[in-house]
């Protein structure tokens, strides 16, 4: 098998669930528990949770544990309009989010939020011109994601950061970094809020989490008992939060060499696929080597997909959670519409080896010169 989702998904590293199957077998108790098996339990869970804070030098109480990035996004961009709604009503997104930020940018539109999508350049970067044109006295919230997750753009956080200040202190800054996770640096600092989720690097399904700095108030979602966290009320997933923090500490390792690896991989990838006729490369000079996109001008991007999976060789198209619709990204960056319905998502990782890169290749390009010879 040779698998190149990654962006979509990972698989579960051997030592991430060492932990997680350690923590359900001999951590049994509800953290929220008195007696000594909850206590052990909390204890754990405690720790796991300094560890991330270290990683990312934050408070531990800015940490909010959630199902995975969706929640978080939903938790920071309608929790932050529900706590501020009477002093504004304005919300600015880039078109380059996941789909689920555009969900809830329906939702709040639906309830009397005003919703501005700012501009981005023809290499996808936004731009700061009309980012400072749309921020206004009402403007709650601006999103925009770290790491596109279609073409791999990599915005200046730092930079998006000062320029939102600037035109107006209390409008606050959310960023989607779940696809800049374990790639490439972060710095939650640069940031009001930021979702993450663990799957994305070799964590297990079900869980991720919204840093929230500690000056900034927003709505809780859910309301219940508990008493973790009260934006996120309940019984806290210890296994889940144990998996996540080493599945963290894993993935901040040696990023700069991993991502020079990824790097020439991709390259490879593009010097052989972009001499066949017919196939564009979506990338920019912004695009971080673990998201290489394509367009086929004349073969449908699934037929494709499910010709190379019958050679056990798995790709995508678009985000996992738009998978064959009309990718946004490729419009607001290329406004091609041809183009942006016939992508397919190549995601890399540091495990990649060379070996499945050569097979792919070997594959890709005997599967392409098979069904484009259909088309004639």
């Amino acid at each position: 098998m040779i698998y190149l989702d990654y962006s979509a998904t990972t698989p579960v590293s051997y030592d991430v669930l060492e932990s997680y199957l350690r923590a359900t077998k001999d951590f049994i108790g509800n953290p929220n528990s008195l007696h000594s098996l909850g206590v052990k339990t909390k204890t754990l869970m405690n720790s796991a949770i300094k560890q991330i804070s270290d990683l990312f030098n934050i408070l531990e109480s800015e940490l909010t544990f959630t199902s995975g990035a969706t929640e978080s996004n939903n938790m920071a961009l309608i929790g932050a309009c529900l706590a501020n709604m009477k002093t504004g009503n304005h919300v600015i997104v880039s078109k380059l989010e996941h789909p689920s930020v555009y969900k809830i940018c329906e939702y709040l539109e639906s309830i009397g939020f005003e919703i501005s999508y700012v501009n981005n350049d023809s290499e996808g970067l936004i731009d700061f011109d009309d980012l400072r044109e749309k921020i206004k006295p009402e403007t709650i919230i601006v999103s925009i994601c770290a790491v596109n997750s279609e073409v791999g753009v990599r915005q200046p956080v730092k930079m998006i950061r000062q320029i939102i200040k600037k035109e107006n202190p209390n409008t606050l800054f959310h960023s989607d970094m779940t696809q800049a996770i374990g790639k490439i640096p972060v710095n939650f600092h640069d940031v009001d809020l930021a979702s993450i989720s663990a799957h994305k690097i070799f964590g297990p399904k079900g869980i991720g989490l919204l840093y929230k700095n500690s000056r900034v108030k927003i709505n809780p979602l859910i309301y219940g008992s508990g008493k973790s966290n009260e934006l996120k009320p309940g019984t806290p997933p210890v296994p889940l939060i144990v998996a996540f923090a080493k599945a963290l500490r894993l993935a901040l390792v040696d990023i700069d060499k991993r991502e020079n690896f990824v790097k020439r991989l991709n390259e490879k990838i593009v010097m052989d696929i972009a001499k066949l006729d017919g196939i564009k490369i979506n990338q920019t000079k912004y695009s971080i080597p673990h998201i290489l996109n394509i367009s086929l001008s004349r073969i449908r991007p699934e037929t494709f997909i499910h010709a190379m999976e019958e050679y056990e060789i798995y790709l995508g198209t678009n985000t996992a959670c738009s998978s064959g619709d009309l990718s946004t990204s490729i419009m607001a960056i290329y406004n091609d519409r041809k183009r942006a319905i016939s992508t397919i998502r190549i995601s890399l990782s540091y495990i990649t080896t060379t070996d499945e890169i050569n097979r792919f290749l070997n594959c890709f390009n005997a599967i392409y010169s098979k069904l484009n010879s259909l088309m004639d």
